[in-house]
């Protein structure tokens, strides 16, 4: 008898941390919805890589940040799969315009701040109630150390990902007796194309571990706290940061 298949989205999976969650989603045996806003061609690279993992998938366009657009194309994938539950969400679409508040603009922050939060709530809100239904889903959201102690030019994105953390903290509590888990990752300094303007020469001298993260050890903690062994935790927010901030 077959297996049915397990079905798992990555938000912002075309680069980063979410490729490298994508491709390990693959080798786990989950059939992985990469999302992405506009890079089509990065989104295929991770399609290609979910295949060459012995995995399979499809890209899924949508931006995050805009509600309706999200909803309506959640729900035409949940018509062409009839049945299908998406039992694993990773909330990993961000961006950063990092400036000082006191010059940023309108567009600066309600961009990261309706792309980080507000993309948080439009992706995980209509899978809801078929994870509850199903008694079973893993719910990751990637935020960061801007979220937990805030940092200089980064007020929207500090916000955003704050608000991510309190909103995982109140989510888990709403669905743990449903066997669902809801935790965060909050990355420090990860190696990606995010973080390739800034210097990190100058910034690995404050990390204690002397290096910047790489994207598929970030990855390596979402697939544990996707994974059965991880059924007990919930409501937590994990550090990855080499102990620059503890």
């Amino acid at each position: 008898m077959t297996e049915p298949t397990k079905y798992a989205l990555v938000t912002g999976g075309s680069r980063g941390i979410g490729r490298e969650i994508c491709l390990k989603l693959a080798r786990s045996g989950y059939y992985v919805l990469i999302n992405y806003r506009s890079n089509a061609d990065e989104a295929q690279r991770t399609l290609e890589g979910v295949r060459a993992a012995g995995g399979d998938g499809e890209t899924l366009r949508f931006d995050v940040a805009a509600g309706e657009e999200t909803a309506a194309a959640i729900a035409a994938w949940q018509e062409r799969h009839k049945g299908a539950v998406i039992e694993v969400v990773v909330n990993n679409a961000g961006i950063r315009s990092d400036t000082l508040m006191m010059w940023m603009e309108p567009q600066q922050w309600h961009s990261v701040v309706d792309t980080g939060l507000g993309g948080f709530y439009n992706v995980t809100r209509p899978l809801l109630k078929d994870m509850l239904v199903k008694r079973f889903g893993r719910i990751v959201n990637i935020v960061s150390l801007s979220g937990i102690k805030g940092l200089p030019g980064q007020t929207n994105y500090s916000a955003a990902k704050g608000g991510v953390i309190a909103a995982t903290k109140a989510l888990a509590q709403e669905v743990a007796k449903k066997g669902v888990t809801v935790n965060a990752i909050a990355p420090g300094f990860v190696r990606t194309d995010m973080t390739a303007d800034l210097d990190e020469a100058e910034l690995k001298k404050q990390i204690p571990a002397g290096r910047f993260c790489e994207a598929e050890e970030v990855a390596d903690l979402a697939m544990f706290l996707i994974s059965d062994k991880a059924s007990y935790i919930t409501g937590e927010v994990i550090s990855i940061n080499g102990g620059l901030y503890t």
